[in-house]
């Protein structure tokens, strides 16, 4: 059967899926009675799945991905037109919108001045680590290789980016990890740890971070690898002084600070990059999703100059930094990046973002006021969750299974809302909303009454 013929007949496709493809993050014995989920067209911010439903998507292709909104016919026609000149070629020699795009995200990012592209974000993080490890090598005699993470935080899912993983469930079955990643406690006040108070929690968190450092030797520590808000583990936002107080420890202790903008990059928040909020100067960053809005596969590793001097020395053939990522060299990438950046600026994506955010938040502040269920809610631009617990006195967290009927019921009325996935055990029970950034106030309010109807229905 021909490819046109098999899109013309949805029963086929259906079959096609359900006997060949492995689907990311779910559990396919379901599928042995039900049909897998086949999404077929997108526009704005809808989507269309293969029986004709239309859906909202709050979550921008359920991965915080399409930024821009879905059918950008000016991205797709640059990409096509970059493809037909010159598709490829091995990131050990330039391309013209490599070059370009490389400038133009600089521009935005003061104080950082290289970049490194790849494919994922995955892949861009695994880069930081490796670049944190060859100067621990080249600099430091091997000591400084440790790389700390955060509790909550996610990284990628490489067993290397698992190693610095702080998601308990999504590490779960894939060790042994690789040695050298050394956690570090969360910030979330919400949960704040025992004896620290809200006053100063913010402070006392990242104080918590130098423990680690002191406890583990600072001429061992490299890097200091953090989101700048932890995603899914549960839309952690930071505390007031938290930020301010990391950037001097690492800076106490000569300890480059890695921020992974794998989500928040782009636009989400608000800004064109979440640290951008707090203050911090950051020695590396990455990111992806957003990038290019998922138009192309494309990842960055952002250093500043400081970081990529210590890569050159020609009287050593080991120097410089032996890396490659094949598919950091297709032109796709940045073309599409080119144009993303574009949009985001000529439509004031960004503006968007942050008065749509505090709209998605007064929503969903509403929402708590009418159903005790709701916890906490937090957030920055178009990137907030709403924690569901059992109780606000004690916060014991709302059953998982209960979150998901939640979350099915959204997605039955046609409004695709995320939730906290194989991260906490015990906490899987945040809901997460991540729209494009073109989203209106019609958008939002049809999320948060989406939402407002699922807690009545499978909570009373």
């Amino acid at each position: 059967m021909n490819q046109h013929a098999l899109s013309n007949d949805p029963a086929a496709v259906i079959a096609a899926d359900r006997a060949h493809v492995w689907h990311h993050l779910i559990q396919h014995k379901p599928f042995e009675t039900i049909d897998p989920r086949i999404i077929v067209e997108g526009r704005g911010l809808r989507v269309w799945d293969i029986k004709g439903k239309e859906h909202v998507d709050a979550v921008s292709g359920a991965v915080w991905t399409v930024n821009v909104g879905y059918g950008r016919k000016r991205i797709a026609d640059a990409v096509a037109a970059q493809l037909t000149k010159m598709c490829f070629f091995a990131g050990a020699s330039g391309t013209i919108p490599g070059a370009q795009f490389a400038e133009m995200l600089v521009a935005k990012m003061p104080g950082l001045d290289r970049v490194y592209y790849a494919n994922s974000g995955s892949e861009a993080n695994e880069k930081a680590f490796k670049m944190v490890r060859q100067i621990a090598h080249k600099h430091h005699g091997g000591r400084k290789h440790k790389i700390l993470f955060r509790e909550r935080d996610y990284h990628g899912t490489t067993i290397a980016n698992l190693s610095a993983g702080g998601q308990q469930e999504r590490n779960a079955q894939y060790g042994p990890y690789t040695p050298g990643f050394v956690q570090v406690p969360h910030c979330l006040e919400y949960r704040r740890q025992d004896g620290l108070t809200d006053a100063d929690y913010g402070i006392r968190a990242a104080e918590a971070i130098e423990e680690v450092i002191l406890r583990e030797g600072p001429d061992t520590v490299g890097a200091l690898c953090l989101e700048p808000i932890t995603a899914g583990g549960g839309i952690v936002t930071p505390p007031k002084g938290y930020w301010d107080r990391v950037q001097e420890i690492c800076r106490k202790y000569d300890i480059l600070l890695h921020i992974d903008e794998v989500v928040c990059g782009l636009g989400r928040t608000g800004t064109w990059f979440g640290y951008q909020h707090y203050g911090v100067q950051p020695d590396i960053v990455t990111m992806a999703k957003g990038v290019a809005s998922g138009y192309a596969a494309i990842s960055c590793c952002v250093t500043t100059d400081a970081v990529f001097e210590q890569f050159k020395d020609d009287t050593d053939p080991m120097s410089y930094f032996r890396d490659i990522s094949t598919f950091g060299g297709c032109t796709a990438g940045p073309t599409a990046a080119i144009e993303n950046m574009a949009i985001i600026e000529e439509e004031d994506l960004l503006g968007n973002s942050a008065a749509m955010g505090i709209h998605l938040k007064n929503n969903l502040y509403a929402l708590m006021d009418k159903h005790a269920v709701i916890g906490d809610v937090r957030g920055q631009g178009l990137f907030c969750g709403a924690e569901l617990v059992t109780d606000r006195a004690t916060k014991d967290p709302l059953n998982e299974k209960q979150v998901g009927a939640i979350v099915a019921d959204c997605m039955a009325q046609g409004v695709i809302i995320g939730a906290t996935n194989r991260s906490v055990p015990g906490f899987n029970n945040t809901l997460l909303f991540a729209p494009a950034l073109i989203a209106t106030t019609d958008d939002i309010d049809q999320i948060t009454d989406a939402v407002d109807r699922a807690l009545t229905r499978v909570l009373g």
